[in-house]
């Protein structure tokens, strides 16, 4: 919408400026004087304002009620979605408490599971509609500290080994942009990695570092990386859109990226993050 409304006021105020020096050219042929083309150009410009207040209304109105709406209808389709996740985790929970049988209990996990993945799917289009609506502030916070909490979540699924080797380090960022952005860095090391392999998280001259020792990607796949839709192994589940949005999110917040890998080998993912790094103090 603001690119729309920019490229329309650049041609209105070009096509105004064409138009008063025709008008110009016109009374200087004329040998008009200076007065009359004043005049001229102060009656141009009250048709151009009220032609300006007309164009406004007609294209940009009916757009802006639009978009509205469908925000309006937005806000109330996620809100409605969350109480319905809220009573399947809820009631999953409760179920697991009363139960023995080994097959149900692993049904109820792939169920926990889903759940967990739908949390996150709700949190990340909350978050994608508040940006897109507002602008975001950020925040200050040690990265260590925001890393273990991540760390932990995933933790949980019983899945890979993690290690951890980040110093006390402060930034300012876009938090929950930054969380996100992180979460999909792990979820494709986990993703790509063959089950209990180890993946590292290093901090080392400003640069985050995720490392895994998974199937990694040919120089091929990684010319293709960042594009949207694209799966280096269409057999895992996803969309393929993890790697454009942590890029969006890195330019975004001059954070610089840079993706490392080989087949068979594993994958390097590192964070140039000195442009937003917040020197220590106590």
């Amino acid at each position: 919408m603001r690119k729309e409304q920019i490229v329309a006021g650049v041609i209105y105020f070009i096509t105004v400026f064409i138009l008063l020096m025709a008008i110009y050219r016109f009374l200087e042929d004329f040998h008009m004087s200076t007065f009359n083309f004043f005049i001229a150009g102060a009656l141009v410009l009250f048709v151009a304002v009220g032609w300006g207040y007309v164009l406004i209304g007609l294209i940009f109105a009916p757009k802006k009620k639009m978009e509205n709406t469908l925000s309006d209808l937005t806000y109330n389709v996620i809100h409605e979605l969350n109480i319905p996740l809220s009573t399947i985790k809820a009631n999953a929970s409760m179920l697991k408490k009363g139960m023995e049988d080994e097959k149900s209990l692993k049904r109820l996990g792939r169920i926990e599971d889903a759940v967990v993945r739908l949390e996150k799917l709700y949190n990340e289009l909350v978050y994608g509609i508040r940006k897109e609506m507002h602008s975001i502030e950020k925040e200050r916070f040690y990265l260590h500290t925001l890393l273990e909490e991540r760390i932990a979540i995933f933790e949980e699924q019983g899945r890979n080994r993690f290690e951890l080797d980040v110093p006390q380090y402060e930034i300012e960022v876009d938090k929950i942009g930054f969380e996100q952005m992180f979460d999909n860095l792990i979820s494709n090391a986990m993703k790509y990695s063959e089950k209990e392999s180890l993946i590292s998280i290093v901090l080392e001259d400003n640069t985050l570092s995720i490392i895994d020792r998974g199937v990694g990607m040919s120089s091929t796949e990684l010319l293709q990386v960042y594009e949207r839709y694209f799966q280096a192994d269409e057999q895992k589940e996803g969309a393929g859109i993890g790697l454009s949005l942590v890029k969006a999110y890195c330019d975004g917040e001059n954070i610089g990226i840079d993706i490392q890998s080989e087949k068979n080998v594993g994958t390097r993912v590192s964070l140039d993050l000195l442009k937003v790094h917040m020197k220590f103090t106590s």
